[in-house]
C-alpha cells in the first residue's frame, strides 16, 4: 500500500457553490468562552487567548528574542543614483542573530532616500537573495543555499551573476524611495532554508530548538523562524538614525505573506502589516474548500507550520481558530490584504472574507475595519484601518500593489507632528 505522503494530492476546488456554509469562531472570544466588548478586555483576555490558539494549532510557539550584532566590518553606506534620477543611499549589513558561534548570519539590504531623516520603511523577506531584488551591481551576491534553478541563475544551489535583478519587478525601489520610503529586505534562506530538511541549517539551532526526529506538535517551523528573523532585523533597523522606529511596516508575498502576518502578530512594534497573495495558512480562510487546502500545503511543505496543523487536513472546520483570527492580531494597528484576480489557488474571496471577519477587533477601538459585503472591483483599494484590493493578474507582487501599500501607509502611519 502506498504511503499517505506518496499518494496523489486531491484536485483543488474552484467552484464557489461547492464551498458550502462556513461558520467561523468568534475572534473576540476569551479563554472562558466570553466574547469581549472592550479594547481593554481584548488586550487582557481575548487577544492572548486567540494568539495561543494560533501558536498551538498553526504556527508553533513564538520564539524568544536573542541579541543581534553587526558582523564582518560593520554597516556599509553608499550614495547611489537609481533609475529615473532617484538619489538614494544603499545600506548593507551582515547581522548575526544570536551569539557566536551558533548565531546565523543574515545579509540585510536597505535603500533610503538621500539625506533621509526618520523615514518610514517597508521590511520584507525575499525568495532568491538580495542581489535578485535589484540590478544594482553593488549589492552583495548571496552565498547561501537556494533551490536549484538554472534558468534563474541558481546553479548547484548557489546564485550566480546571472541572477542579479531577477525579481526587480517585485521590489520597485525607485518609486517608493522617491515617495520618501525606505525599502529593506533579506533572503529568507539565510534564516531557514526553504526545504523540508532545512532545520539543522536554520536559526533554530541557535535557539536550541529540536532540528530532527519527531517534533512536539507546537514546535515552530520555517514560518515561525522567518517571522522571528524579521523581528531581529527590526531590532537593528530601529537603531539607525535615518529610520522612524514607529513607522516600520512588515510586508510579504505568498509564503512570505503568511510570514509577515505571523510576524505582525508576534511583534506589535510593526506599525503596519501587509499580506500579498498569502493564501492558505495566510490571509485565506482555512474552512473554505477552495484552492489550496491544509492537506495540500502541509503535504507539500511540511516544514512551514507546526506539526499540529497537518492534523487538520480534511478537518479544517474543527480548527479552534481560523485565519481571520490571525488578521485580528494586527488590531488596532493598520492591516492591508491584497489578492490577484487569477490567483484562485490563494482564494482571493477567502482572503477578503477573512479581513471582513477580523474587523470586529478594530471596532473595539472605535476604528473601522473592512466594512464591505463584497470585494471591490479589481484594481480598486478599499478600507479604513483594514485595507484590501484585488489586482488584475496572476500570483505576484508588482508596482500596482506597492502603490496601494504606500498610499495606505502614508494615510495610516503618518509621521508624528
Amino acid at each position: 500500500m502506498a504511503s499517505h505522503a506518496a499518494s496523489p494530492l486531491p484536485p483543488p476546488n474552484y467552484d464557489e457553490s461547492a464551498v458550502g456554509k462556513v461558520v467561523l469562531p468568534d475572534p473576540l472570544t476569551g479563554p472562558d468562552g466570553t466574547v469581549v466588548t472592550t479594547s481593554d478586555a481584548w488586550r487582557r483576555s481575548a487577544r492572548p487567548h486567540q494568539f495561543e490558539l494560533l501558536e498551538t494549532h498553526v504556527y508553533g510557539r513564538r520564539l524568544p528574542p536573542l541579541p543581534v550584532t553587526v558582523a564582518d566590518g560593520g554597516v556599509e553606506r553608499v550614495a547611489v543614483s537609481l533609475a529615473d534620477g532617484v538619489a538614494a543611499t544603499r545600506v548593507q549589513a551582515r547581522l548575526r542573530l544570536g551569539p557566536e558561534p551558533k548565531g546565523r548570519l543574515v545579509d540585510v539590504l536597505l535603500y533610503l532616500p538621500r539625506e533621509a531623516r526618520r523615514v518610514p520603511v517597508f521590511l520584507e523577506l525575499n525568495f532568491r537573495g538580495n542581489h535578485a531584488q535589484h540590478g544594482d551591481p553593488g549589492i552583495r551576491l548571496s552565498t547561501s543555499w537556494m533551490p536549484k534553478d538554472d534558468a534563474a541563475g541558481i546553479v548547484d544551489h548557489r546564485a550566480t551573476e546571472a541572477a542579479r535583478g531577477l525579481n526587480a519587478r517585485r521590489w520597485p525601489i525607485e518609486p517608493l524611495v522617491s515617495r520618501g520610503f525606505g525599502m529593506a529586505t533579506a533572503y529568507c534562506g539565510d534564516i531557514f532554508p526553504d526545504r523540508a530538511d532545512g532545520r539543522p541549517d536554520s536559526v533554530l539551532v541557535s535557539l536550541d530548538r529540536p532540528v530532527d526526529g519527531a517534533l512536539p506538535p507546537d514546535e515552530p517551523g520555517a514560518i515561525g523562524a522567518w517571522a522571528w528573523g524579521l523581528s531581529r532585523i527590526l531590532d537593528w533597523l530601529v537603531t539607525l538614525p535615518e529610520i522612524d522606529p514607529a513607522r516600520v511596516a512588515v510586508v510579504g508575498h505568498s509564503r512570505l505573506g503568511k510570514t509577515a502576518l505571523w510576524a505582525g502578530a508576534c511583534d506589535e512594534r510593526f506599525a503596519l502589516v501587509v499580506s500579498n497573495n498569502s493564501g492558505c495558512g495566510g490571509a485565506a480562510l482555512s474552512r473554505r474548500n477552495f484552492g489550496e487546502t491544509v492537506e495540500v500545503i502541509t503535504r507539500r511543505f511540511p516544514h512551514w507550520f507546526c506539526p499540529a496543523f497537518a492534523g487538520y487536513a480534511g478537518r479544517e472546520r474543527e480548527l479552534p481558530c481560523d485565519q481571520h483570527t490571525l488578521l485580528a492580531m494586527a488590531a488596532p494597528r493598520p492591516l492591508y490584504v491584497s489578492s490577484a484576480t487569477e490567483d484562485l489557488w490563494a482564494d482571493p474571496r477567502g482572503e477578503f472574507l477573512a479581513a471582513v471577519a477580523a474587523s470586529p477587533a478594530w471596532r473595539l477601538f472605535g476604528l473601522e475595519g473592512l466594512e464591505a459585503a463584497e470585494p471591490p472591483r479589481p484594481d480598486t483599494s478599499i478600507g479604513d484601518r483594514v485595507g484590501y484590493h484585488t489586482r488584475t493578474g496572476a500570483h505576484d507582487i508588482l508596482l500596482e500593489d506597492w502603490t496601494f501599500f504606500a498610499d495606505f501607509a502614508a494615510r495610516t502611519i503618518p509621521a508624528a507632528r
